[in-house]
Order: structure tokens, then C-alpha cells, then sequence
């Protein structure tokens, strides 16, 4: 009876989740049709860069060559690097082109990233900037990606973010990447961003335009300096203080951060799992509780012949197949969903156990949450 009452819930949750959350799942939020070209906005991108050697020449040289009739300079902040991340950054663009400057030691209240934006910031102001493109040492920019993100905010956005389309080649990265961009999605429904009628505020952190009278407005990168989870924390100050934010699919703009393994990626979801739950074993509790409902008991329920466990489960399949294409990967990843949610649920609760060892939202050899 218990079985059957779970499947019916879930049959119940997914049925929502199709049709009354904002057609999350359908990943077709790539463009809001901004046509606006030949701007002569000033902008200025801000990496922060610990360890990237490995990446952050291609990412650079990517902006470098960047199709901008405007006014554009690059900044590195090279955050207390143990390789040759700036040296690999200073080799990829004309010197004209970009600023690299030695980030100062970590004070306390800071996140590592956001100590080092901050930074950044401070040393693009010098060139007057109308916009801030905020991205990380992994990202790998089209000819054309900061005139379509110019054009976007100037169609009435103060906040433009891009999901890039993450790296998809190991086979830990197949079985798991797609489904991060579905439950990212699922828990920030772009047509919510950009509704003004909703309060649900997010954006993807690897690329982010936003407009620098805005971030003045919210106070600075300061206003949110102990954010773990920065990204979607700079769209909610941005939304709280009336400022439209817009996110969607930058199908040209890639990572090459590189997940080979799966204990990788689980370490990736990890770092901030935790936090999105405010650090709380009840929502923790929770959680937990609705990814079983949700994903577990409808293949158990099918199992033994529910229909509505049969139900839910081909309706997960349905939800999970956009995303799927997007990153070319088989159909038949579909009906596999629910391993992948027990991999994300496993990786929770390894975040709430760092977290009260001490260890939360390790990164780059530093804990940035600590237990209260």
C-alpha cells in the first residue's frame, strides 16, 4: 500500500513538473530573440584564476579574439596560483588586451572566488566599464558570444548569464553531466528568472554579464563576499533590488574543465550541495525523502507492475530526453535517471558529512564553509 500511494505521488510530482514549472526541461531557452548589434558598450571581463594553468590560455585567447565593436579589456586575477596559470594567461592575448595582477592574501568573511573577483573589479574600474563579464578560467568563448551577450542586456536585462554547454566526453561525464543541467534547470526555471513575476533568481557562474550600475546598486561584490554559491546569490541581489536577470543555454560558449571520474564530479556536487540546503539536516531530511519519492519508489513501483509507477517513470523519461539531445547522448540514458539521482543524492549527503568535519565547499586546497 505504502509502494502504491509513493507512485501515485510521484506519478503527481512529475506531472508538475512537466507542465507547471516552467517548462524547465525543454531546453530551448538559447535566445530571447535580442537583435541589437554594433554596440559601443564598455566591458570588462574579470577571471579569477587559482591552479589553471591547464585551461586558462585557451579560455583567454577565446575573448581575445572576440568579435566587439566596443571597448573590451581582459583582467586575470591570479589567485595565489602554485603554477603557471599566469604566465599560460599572459601568453594568450596581446599585452594591450588583458591585465593580469597578483591577488592579495584571502581576508576573512571571503569566499576564495569572490575575494579574487572583488579584485578584479577594483582594477577593471580603470577602464570604465558599462558592463562586468564575469567568467571562469575554464570557458571557452564563440567569435560572437559578447556581442550576443551585449544585445541581450540591452533588450532590458541587468543581469545575462549563460549555462555553457559543460565538457561530455569520459563516460562519468556522460552519465552525469547532462542530468547536473537538469536538475540546475529544475531548480531555477529560466522562464521564472525572467519573469518578473516570480522571486526565483539564478544564474550559471562560468558566464555572467552584468550591468555595473547594477552591481553598485547591490552594493558591490562585497554585499554577497560569503556566498559559496555566488553565482545564483549575485542574481538574487540583482532581482531583490528590482533588476531583471535572464539565463539560458550559450550553446557556443563550452567548458574544458575536464571530470574523468566519477568521484570527480561527485566532489564538484559536493562543494556547494550542502549549502543550497543552508546547511539544515532537516531539509537535508527532506530532500533526501523527495528524491526517493520522486525518482526511486516509481521504478520500484514498476517493478512490480504499478501502472502508476510505470507512469512516473516514463514521464521522467520524457522530462529527461531534451537534455539528453542537447548533449547528443542516447535515448536510452532516459529510464537510467534514477541511478543518476541516487549518485546526486549520495553526493548530498557526502556534503553535509564534510561540512560537519569541517570540510565544507573545499576547493583548490581551501574549506569556504565552515560549521556554525
Amino acid at each position: 500500500m505504502f509502494l502504491r500511494i509513493a507512485a501515485m505521488a510521484a506519478l503527481g510530482i512529475w506531472v508538475y513538473l512537466l507542465l507547471a514549472r516552467g517548462r524547465f526541461w525543454r531546453m530551448d531557452v538559447s535566445s530571447a530573440g535580442a537583435t541589437r548589434a554594433g554596440s559601443a558598450a564598455r566591458v570588462a571581463a574579470v577571471i579569477p584564476a587559482r591552479n589553471e594553468a591547464e585551461v586558462i590560455g585557451e579560455a583567454v585567447a577565446s575573448l581575445a579574439r572576440q568579435q566587439y565593436g566596443g571597448a573590451f579589456h581582459i583582467v586575470v586575477v591570479d589567485d595565489a596560483s602554485e603554477d603557471q596559470t599566469p604566465e599560460a594567461a599572459r601568453a594568450a592575448a596581446p599585452p594591450e588586451r588583458v591585465t593580469i595582477i597578483r591577488g592579495a592574501p584571502l581576508p576573512s568573511g571571503w569566499t576564495g572566488k569572490l575575494w579574487a573577483v572583488f579584485q578584479g573589479i577594483a582594477e577593471a574600474k580603470r577602464f570604465q566599464p558599462d558592463y562586468l563579464l564575469l567568467t571562469d578560467a575554464d570557458i571557452v568563448h564563440p567569435p560572437g558570444g559578447l556581442e550576443e551577450l551585449v544585445a541581450q542586456a540591452e533588450s532590458g536585462y541587468d543581469l545575462v548569464s549563460w549555462m555553457v554547454t559543460l565538457r561530455c566526453e569520459s563516460f562519468a561525464e556522460r552519465a552525469l553531466i547532462p542530468a547536473f543541467v537538469f536538475f540546475f534547470f529544475m531548480l531555477y526555471p529560466p522562464a521564472w528568472i525572467r519573469s518578473t513575476r516570480h522571486k526565483t533568481a539564478g544564474a550559471a557562474g562560468g558566464c555572467m554579464l552584468l550591468r555595473y550600475a547594477m552591481l553598485e546598486q547591490i552594493g558591490g561584490i562585497a554585499s554577497i563576499r560569503g556566498e559559496l554559491i555566488d553565482d545564483c546569490a549575485l542574481a538574487r541581489a540583482v532581482k531583490q533590488q528590482g533588476g531583471r536577470v535572464w539565463l539560458g543555454l550559450g550553446a557556443g560558449a563550452r567548458s574544458i574543465r575536464e571530470y574523468g571520474t566519477f568521484a570527480e564530479i561527485g566532489r564538484m556536487i559536493s562543494r556547494t550541495a550542502f549549502t543550497q540546503l543552508r546547511y539544515s539536516a532537516a531539509l537535508l531530511a527532506l530532500t533526501v525523502a523527495g528524491l526517493a519519492i520522486t525518482f526511486l519508489f516509481p521504478v520500484m513501483a514498476a517493478l512490480r507492475s504499478s501502472g502508476y509507477g510505470i507512469a512516473a517513470w516514463a514521464l521522467m523519461g520524457v522530462a529527461y530526453l531534451p537534455v539528453l539531445r542537447y548533449y547528443r547522448r542516447s535515448m536510452f540514458w532516459a529510464p537510467l535517471l534514477p541511478l543518476v539521482a541516487v549518485f546526486y543524492m549520495g553526493a548530498t549527503m557526502h556534503s553535509a558529512i564534510e561540512y560537519w568535519r569541517g570540510r565544507g565547499g573545499m576547493w583548490k586546497g581551501r574549506a569556504q564553509s565552515q560549521r556554525r
